[in-house]
């Protein structure tokens, strides 16, 4: 082969290939990052349900009911105390997790799926007067995020996933 065709080659290389080269690399990036974010979602998922799982083990403290139960023992207490605390754990992963300012939709959908978690714990009374010493050394941001819902548990977060964050 002349040296005219191997330019000619280069030049088809450096104008149609590298550009698709380049197109593949981001489209698999973007797939790679879809799938992390599926297998974060779907841990966090499981760690929820295991989470109930407690719940459903302890079902004499009534943590499903939105009203807090009177009347509890010093051991109910403690274990009441233990169940938050790990559900602030979990709801604080998800935060670090799964929460960011600038979301696209099925991000948003699966945000909104955990902000529909803590509003209904933050509608109990009891959890919700606990909140300020369960976040305590928590993440500054999610703590701030939390106690925002807290303040008005029963409104739902905006569509846009735009402002929920109230820092």
């Amino acid at each position: 082969m002349s040296t005219e065709i191997w330019e000619l080659l280069s030049y088809i290389v450096t104008v149609i290939g590298l550009p698709m080269a380049l197109a593949f690399f981001i489209f698999e990036q973007r797939k790679e990052r879809s799938n992390e974010d599926e297998a974060i979602w779907l841990q966090l998922s499981d760690a929820y349900i295991d989470f109930l799982k407690v719940v459903i083990e302890n079902s004499d403290l009534q943590l499903r009911v939105k009203s807090a139960v009177l009347n509890l023992n010093n051991e109910q207490l403690e274990r009441k105390r233990v169940i938050f605390d790990m559900l602030i754990s979990l709801f604080e992963r998800a935060y670090l997790l799964a929460y960011e300012d600038d979301m696209d939709d099925k991000q948003r959908r699966r945000w909104h799926s955990w902000e529909d978690y803590m509003r209904e714990w933050c509608q109990r009374e009891d959890f919700r007067t606990r909140l300020p010493e369960l976040v305590c050394g928590e993440d500054p941001d999610f703590a701030a995020y939390i106690l925002h819902l807290a303040q008005n548990p029963s409104i739902q977060g905006d569509s846009t996933g735009s402002g929920s964050n109230p820092n």
